[in-house]
């Protein structure tokens, strides 16, 4: 069984048998979609064996054609089936449910690949990667902000501050200078430098996260292959021979997030001490040393955002260099300036005491201005790439990437108020004893109750329009199966999963209106803190009685419902913990949000794809390689996405020789409306070309797949007529028990799959494809001689 083992992975035989391409065997690739599922599944067998790969992602064949190799005269009629098994690399153990806590670093990451598609504007493509970075660089600082807010402010400045406060919570009693009698540590700026342990040690988590991913997951290095001379790689990036290893880059990103983390903590400590030595006659040694270390803390920051700026993605050639000289100073000079503000906060001053907030409110403010400035500058550059290149396929006119990074700067928001205003409320039940959190947390706090009303108005528009196109399918059901006897309540609900799997068409127009409405209403509460400077029902104090109500019903809604959010998000990291079933769901979301390279956020949850893209690349490569014989790929939901991207990671003449069968598949519906310059009509229909024959399968009731929309200009058209679902409506000698709606799921199960299966089988040949009907004979190298 090893020998047989050895001999799959290489693609070797023994030299008394046939070669495989003698024989005319067919390999058929498997690979499942979104949520996973067992090898024992995909090739219909409980006896499995692992032929190649490791616990992480493996491909697996039935026991009995472990040796398939050795005997081609047993499979001249039908392929060798291989499944390709990825799953764990997305929902294998229960700790990746915590990345929920990234998940505004995971979509201002998807913000960057959602740009318009744009030729011979590299320089206007190179300011839409940079301003996505710069968000993405806001994010982290804000997260980090949120955590000096928590430890710093809330807890070691104001409630070990106050007596009252003090008593509650005894373990701070230590840093209290009533309780612990002018303790040592119960200094001012020694509870601070204290309490940095805890942003510091948050920033040095996602450091390591970020670095352990990248081994497990992304350091799988491509192909290393020469572009061939008929080579075009400008339709799709997904070509080029270093687009799924961005090792340089997220290095690069991940020493200029860290350092800017550890800066904002610098920061947070330092800037209160500095405040109380400048005043009019201080001690002049410390003011000194303050303002010292304040030019170092800028300089640095500048340096972290020239690192952010200077730099986007390597992609036409693998790049293995590594900035090692940047990646380790950068956050090493960064925790030096921690430490050195640490010490200088330390310093013994006399008369200095606790009192108020931290200067949170200009950080938060600062940070939510600077979100929406980038996000409207975006969406202007956006605007002229799709202008230049319209497509009018792509989701909000090209404006999906800055309605996307505004929907992560919103997240990261409600995240960062939530934690506050949970902390702020345990420390403080009453809120009679400390000032609590920045004023402008409490206005985005209050801001919630009408987006959500919002919300509940798009949701009314979606349900009328499920109903409307309910009923206009119910006659187009009853044709769909002429002769039957009708039953209303079967129509009424195939009807209703065809309409229900529309609403997944819609999901621009909602993207367009909440990322829109949450940019007024940011803008909105943004101003009323800079003016007002007071909470909202503290401003509308003395108004009319109506709006006071209104003001103080929405801070107090607006509090409870962003802290019921962030418990939701924690309580439901930990059922997945401990639930297989709750954390194969959160799972599948990390299939459809973590496919693309992290070319924006390091710390964003890792690129699953830069895994598995190279690892199909390399079977198909190596079995038509060994073999020169025929390879069909199928691929399912997330899995014809990953089946797109490694045969656009082949040689082309090497793609001449795979079939590709897809169903359930997104790559239109989905990519291509949302990622126009990677999986647009230009990019898709080079796809059509190239590979020797494409298929695809959809059904009306799948709300994911869809048809791939490419007509039959350069070969045999891509889609087949949408299946039926279910496969018949009432009961019949094939079907004697009722057949289920089947929608995203179990295509197989329709006898469209294995026809166009053997349809593709048919085409292949083992030498020269096959010509495609309507074309002139073809060269040995492809092209048309015609």
């Amino acid at each position: 069984m090893e020998r047989a083992q050895e001999r799959v992975s290489t693609g070797t035989a023994d030299d008394s048998a046939a070669r495989p391409e003698e024989a005319g065997t067919a390999l058929e690739l498997l690979v499942h979609g979104v949520g996973g599922t067992t090898p024992e599944k995909m090739l219909d067998d409980p006896r499995t064996v692992r032929v190649t790969g490791d616990d992480t992602a493996a491909v697996f064949r039935r026991a009995e054609d472990a040796d398939a190799e050795s005997r081609p005269e047993d499979y001249r009629g039908r392929p060798v089936p291989e499944a390709y098994v990825w799953c764990n690399l997305t929902s294998g153990n229960g700790t990746r449910a915590l990345w929920l806590l990234l998940l505004p670093f995971m979509v201002v990451n998807l913000a960057h690949w959602m740009r318009p598609t744009a030729r011979g504007r590299k320089r206007t493509v190179r300011l839409y990667g940079l301003l996505v970075r710069l968000t993405a660089l806001t994010l982290t600082v804000l997260l980090v902000a949120a955590a000096c807010e928590v430890a710093l402010d809330l807890a070691a400045w104001q409630c070990a501050g106050t007596y009252a406060c003090t008593e509650r919570h005894s373990w701070l009693g230590f840093l209290s200078p009533a309780v612990s009698d002018d303790g040592w540590w119960s200094r001012p700026g020694r509870r601070l430098a204290l309490a940095a342990l805890v942003p510091a040690a948050l920033t040095g988590l996602l450091w390591y996260l970020s670095h352990r991913t990248w081994s497990a997951y992304e350091s799988q290095q491509p192909m290393t292959r020469t572009p061939e001379a008929d080579e075009e790689t400008g339709r799709t990036a997904l070509g080029r021979p270093g687009f799924w290893y961005g090792r340089r880059l997220v290095a690069r990103l991940r020493a200029a997030h860290t350092a800017a983390g550890l800066l904002t903590v610098a920061a947070a400590v330092g800037t209160s001490a500095a405040r109380f030595d400048h005043r009019p006659g201080g001690p002049a040694l410390l003011d000194v040393l303050g303002r010292l270390l304040e030019a170092a803390l800028v300089a640095a920051a500048v340096a972290v955002v020239a690192v952010v700026c200077r730099r986007g993605r390597s992609e036409n050639r693998l790049d293995r260099e590594l900035d090692a000289r940047l990646v380790r100073q950068l956050p090493l000079a960064a925790l030096v300036l921690l430490v050195l503000t640490a010490v200088y906060a330390g310093w013994e001053r006399p008369g200095w005491e606790s009192a108020g907030r931290l200067p949170g409110d200009t950080t938060f403010g600062t940070i939510a201005l600077a979100q929406g400035l980038l996000v409207i500058v975006l969406g202007a550059v956006a605007h002229v790439l799709h202008r230049a290149h319209p497509d009018p396929r792509a989701a909000m006119r090209g404006l999906g990437g800055p309605a996307v990074a505004m929907l992560a700067c919103a997240l990261g928001g409600v995240m960062s108020g939530g934690v506050s205003q949970r902390v702020a409320d345990w420390l403080d039940g009453t809120g009679t004893n400390i000032p609590g959190p920045p004023v402008l947390l409490t206005w985005q706090a209050s801001v919630i109750p009408p987006l959500l009303v919002v919300l509940l108005v798009l949701c009314g528009w979606l349900g009328r329009r499920a109903w409307v196109l309910r009923r206009a399918e119910m006659g187009a059901v009853e044709r769909d199966y002429p002769g039957e006897p009708k039953d209303t309540t079967r129509t009424r609900r195939i009807a209703r999963t065809r309409a229900m799997a529309t609403l997944t068409d819609r999901a621009p127009r909602i993207v367009a209106v909440t990322s829109a409405t949450t940019l007024l209403l940011g803008a909105a509460a943004l101003v009323g803190a800079m003016i007002s400077d007071k909470t909202p029902g503290q401003a509308a104090d003395g108004s009319f009685a109506f709006v006071e109500g209104a003001a103080e019903t929405a801070e107090a809604l607006g509090s409870w419902l962003i802290g019921l959010g962030f418990i939701l998000f924690v309580t439901w990291g930990r059922r997945a913990y401990k639930d297989p079933s709750a954390r194969r769901t959160i799972g599948i979301l990390w299939d459809v949000g973590t496919f693309w390279p992290r070319a924006a956020h390091p710390f964003a949850p890792p690129c699953y794809a830069e895994r598995a893209v190279p690892d199909l690349t390399w079977r198909m490569a190596t079995w038509t390689a060994a073999t020169g014989g025929r390879l069909v790929i199928s691929g399912h939901s997330q899995g014809s996405v990953l089946a797109a991207a490694a045969a656009w990671q082949l040689k082309p003449s090497v793609r001449k020789r795979v079939a590709l069968l897809t169903y359930g598949s997104p790559l239109e519906r989905l990519y291509g409306r949302w990622f126009p310059a990677h999986f647009g009509p230009a990019a898709l229909s080079a796809l059509h070309h190239d590979v020797d024959c494409w298929r695809n399968l959809h059904r009306r009731t799948d709300p994911i797949g869809g048809p791939v929309r490419l007509s039959g200009d350069c070969g045999p058209e891509v889609d087949r007529e949408s299946l039926k679902d279910p496969l018949a409506y009432g009961r019949t000698d094939q079907h004697p028990l009722p057949a289920p709606v089947l929608g995203h799921s179990d295509y197989q199960a329709d006898p469209a799959f294995a026809e166009e299966r053997q349809r593709l089988l048919t085409r292949l040949r083992s030498e020269v494809p096959a010509p495609r009907p309507g074309e002139g004979a073809q060269d040995s190298s492809g092209r048309s001689s015609a």
